[in-house]
């Protein structure tokens, strides 16, 4: 399903009136405060987010999966149903294949659908987390660590058959994310899992091409619970580092230990050049993979003030790729996705408006109370008009959930896929 501008532009008309009088105040706010509203406008328009083939459908956990009906059951209607969120949002215009959940059967059929729909193809992910039906050495104890040497040639060898396909896609990366390590007491030897990863890893990278990043994920515990061998920010850093130039560190916001100070790695990373790229989700208690920003958004409001400050005073820092992680278990995914995509862009967009001059000052003086103040400041700014602008100066939807809701593009799924229709991966 493909939307007409002319649908968008129908149900847009209604609330011009409404848009203009809160944009006009707000812009002139900004501009008494001496902000560039335009240049505020051109960043937001330019922050896109990868949207990954695996969250078009209902997600799960290991007790059950509950269908949203009229899911995607290709690869062809994933990339159309990013198509429809960029189309309404203009700021999903990537999406992010995981393999070999979405192995295209015709390269150039799909990229030319992909390029007819406004997308481009962000890093390539590999799978050596599952057994698929065909391979002959399992996973179970283990892929790039395994003490199983065949079993980790077979996944090293996946990693670079995933890097070759990318390729072809016109993707510039790999993320690793590794389930690999343990769930009881000496079950592994850690230096020799530690080692056989870093092996492992170095392998893969020397098959990147020379414009590619490796980008390598971490998380402290799940689907193993004793021990994860690549199991915080550091061991990842580490990891890169030897690996080489091309590697970086990518920061998942789930992955961390409840009350992690998520803000702090990514600043540290950046200024050591490591921060490759960034997954969205949000969560309570571990990796609940939910809404962005729906349960702690002052959290992410601070983590992007790290990020708009090592993105502006970080060059040996390359610019992240953005990425939602989340899975959508009981809202309608492509509600959920949209929803995220506001909190993303709401949240950079606040942190644009930290008067950086002024936080300095503030802390050189030693005045806490006036740090808190001028992030408080931007932090409870309405930008919602600065973000409706910028949908509608690309064609997009100056509401795109209720856009959704009134087209009854859902509907429209259902009865175009069917029912029963299921997305493959998670």
């Amino acid at each position: 399903m493909i939307l007409d501008k002319e649908q968008i532009n129908s149900e847009n008309q209604s609330n011009f009136d409404k848009h203009n009088q809160s944009f006009d105040f707000l812009a002139n706010s900004l501009t008494n405060k001496g902000y560039d509203v335009e240049g505020l406008l051109k960043k937001i328009c330019d922050f896109q987010v990868a949207i990954p083939s695996w969250a078009l459908g209902a997600g799960g956990t290991r007790f059950g999966r509950f269908s949203y009906h009229g899911e995607p059951g290709t690869l062809e209607q994933k990339i159309e149903d990013v198509g429809l969120i960029h189309s309404l949002t203009q700021s999903a215009g990537a999406i992010s294949l995981h393999i070999p959940w979405d192995v295209p059967e015709d390269v150039q059929k799909i990229k030319a659908l992909a390029k007819s729909l406004g997308l481009k193809f962000d890093a390539m992910n590999s799978n050596t987390f599952q057994n698929q039906h065909d391979q002959e050495h399992s996973y179970k104890f283990g892929s790039l660590c395994s003490t199983d040497e065949k079993a980790r040639q077979q996944a090293v060898q996946h990693n670079i058959d995933v890097i070759r396909l990318g390729e072809k896609l016109g993707s510039k990366s790999l993320t690793v994310w590794l389930a690999d390590g343990s769930s009881f007491p000496g079950q592994n030897n850690f230096q020799t899992v530690l080692k056989n990863t870093q092996d492992s890893l170095q392998i893969i990278y020397k098959t990147l091409p020379e414009d590619w990043k490796l980008f390598i994920e971490y998380k402290p515990y799940e689907p193993n619970f004793y021990s994860t061998v690549i199991q915080d920010w550091g061991t990842s850093f580490m990891l890169a580092n030897e690996c080489g130039p091309k590697a970086y560190t990518l920061v998942d916001l789930g992955h961390h230990l409840p009350n992690t100070n998520i803000e702090q790695i990514v600043a540290t990373l950046m200024m050591k050049g490591k921060l490759g790229g960034f997954h969205f989700n949000d969560s309570k208690y571990g990796d609940d993979d939910l809404t962005v920003g729906s349960i702690k958004p002052y959290t992410l409001f601070l983590i992007f003030n790290e990020l708009v400050h090592g993105m502006e005073n970080n060059p040996q820092n390359p610019y992240p790729a953005w990425m939602i992680d989340a899975s959508h278990n009981l809202k309608d995914p492509l509600e959920d996705l949209m929803q995220s995509l506001e909190a993303i862009r709401s949240s950079y967009t606040k942190a644009l408006l930290i008067d950086q001059k002024a936080l300095r000052e503030a802390q050189n003086k030693h005045d806490v109370t006036l740090c808190q103040e001028i992030l408080q400041d931007a932090y409870l700014t309405d930008v919602r008009p600065l973000l409706e602008r910028a949908r509608i100066s690309k064609g997009g939807a100056l509401h795109p959930l209720d856009t959704y809701r009134h087209l009854n593009i859902r509907k429209k799924l259902v009865e175009q896929r069917g029912k029963h229709s299921m997305a493959t991966g998670l």
